[in-house]
């Protein structure tokens, strides 16, 4: 393997056999003539053959210099061009980004710039997996992931993407002139409920209500178990029975009047939705345009959001 000092006296070695002036080559290097002299001297000695021939008018290669300078010149010009291209790419972002999305967040954050990030970063491969499961972001070798705040891991770093949130019970029409409306949590034990299962999780999610001093659960049952939000928000407009949901993912049809929100003294706010990933003194620079982008979309749609800052979310 080389070293450091090996790699620059072979570089420097290669310099001057292309030009068979040390003049010349130490201006191309950036350095002194006496500089690039002691280093391909250096050189020589590592490898124990003289390499250069050297008279006061002129420098010319020996038998065994022609012969390493044969061989090595195409490895360091491969290994200047990697370099540039590398150093290139910081203008340009490339390469693949893998993020881990909550479903219900991918609908928020990621559907509306994912059309604008494609053009703007044609090199740029996105590998998005939508899951709402937590799993482990270093583990499962993913760059990102976007879930609630309350999940997210203390070493990591996260950005606010949106307000708090809230879930709260919802019903059609239809299901309330058949069967009527809670109206208090405990009557949802006698109610068809629509029940989601979260995944890693043994057992469907039970219900979370405040009663302005607590957190409590409620555990419903019903005819119908899913672990698709959106098939539990199409079930509960269909008057399959209640839903318990996140409220911007049903604002629209509640609007429209295909849904009734229910027991809403009971539902208080949670952390929303972050941007997170683990800290690292060097980024790369499609991780880095990725994260910009989705920020600023972020804050676009969202009045109450401003430039958001980078925080340990707790």
């Amino acid at each position: 393997m080389l070293s450091t000092s090996d790699f620059g006296q072979l570089r420097a070695f290669v310099a001057v056999g292309e030009e068979l002036s040390f003049s010349r080559a130490a201006a191309a290097l950036g350095v002194s003539p006496s500089a690039l002299s002691q280093m391909v001297r250096g050189f020589e000695e590592r490898v124990g053959l003289r390499l250069l021939n050297r008279t006061t008018r002129s420098v010319s290669l020996t038998e065994a210099g022609e012969t390493l300078l044969q061989r090595v010149r195409p490895a360091v010009v491969d290994l200047g061009a990697a370099v540039e291209q590398v150093r290139q790419s910081r203008e340009r972002p490339a390469g693949r980004v893998r993020v881990h999305c909550f479903r219900v967040a991918a609908n928020l954050f990621l559907t509306p710039m994912l059309r604008s990030f494609t053009d703007i970063y044609p090199d740029i491969v996105l590998d998005i997996t939508l899951d709402d499961a937590v799993v482990d972001m270093v583990r499962g070798g993913y760059d990102a992931a976007i879930r609630v705040g309350e999940v997210i891991e203390r070493d990591m770093i996260a950005v606010r993407l949106g307000p708090d949130l809230r879930q709260i019970v919802v019903a059609s029409p239809d299901y309330l002139a058949r069967h009527g409306a809670p109206t208090d949590p405990a009557d949802l034990k006698h109610h068809r409920c629509i029940r989601w299962h979260w995944p890693g999780h043994a057992t469907p999610y039970d219900w979370e209500f405040w009663d302005g001093e607590r957190w409590f659960d409620v555990a419903v049952d019903g005819p119908l178990i899913v672990n698709s939000r959106d098939l539990e928000r199409q079930a509960a407009v269909t008057g399959v029975g209640l839903a318990f949901v996140v409220e911007q993912m049903v604002t629209p049809l509640i609007g429209e009047g295909r849904l009734i929100p229910l027991l809403q003294k009971w539902s208080a706010p949670f952390p929303g939705f972050f941007l997170c990933y683990p800290e690292q003194r060097q980024m790369a620079p499609a991780l880095r345009a990725f994260i910009n982008q989705v920020r600023g979309f972020a804050a676009a749609g969202t009045k109450n959001v401003g430039s958001s800052r980078s925080e340990h979310a707790s």
